[in-house]
């Protein structure tokens, strides 16, 4: 039987909210289900709250709520906090990458969190 994870996009206004509505999601109030892009990889690939046998679905309802909140300014501000927190050999990509967010270009949080469900467990998201 397979098992249905909602997000509510509106819920979701920033990169930090977006792991409390998720770890919510899936294991209740609370839940953890990742605080970073290599934990939630490593929760999508079993053992963290979703069934062993992996028939579970992502609803992400009113997404678009969610990508204009992860869009360009929320990218932004992670790629500074992270900027700030690096070692200073990881620091030249980073900026670099800031730069062309900055520019319009490149990913937004939204599009890598979207790519990475879909990477690690492919068909198991549903933006609705």
């Amino acid at each position: 039987m397979t098992v249905t994870f909602v997000i509510d996009g509106a819920e979701v206004t920033g990169l930090d909210r977006f792991w409390q509505v998720i770890g919510e999601a899936v294991n209740g109030p609370g839940g953890y289900f990742g605080s970073n892009l290599d934990a939630l990889a490593d929760c999508l690939c079993g053992g963290y709250g979703t069934p062993d046998d992996g028939d579970f679905v992502i609803e992400w309802r009113r997404h678009e709520l969610s990508r204009r909140a992860l869009g360009r300014d929320e990218t932004v501000r992670v790629l500074q906090r992270r900027l700030e927190r690096a070692h200073p050999t990881s620091r030249p990509a980073i900026r670099a990458r800031l730069e062309e967010v900055r520019a319009g270009r490149g990913p937004t949080v939204f599009d890598e969190l979207v790519a990475l469900i879909e990477d690690k467990a492919p068909g198991v998201l549903r933006l609705l």
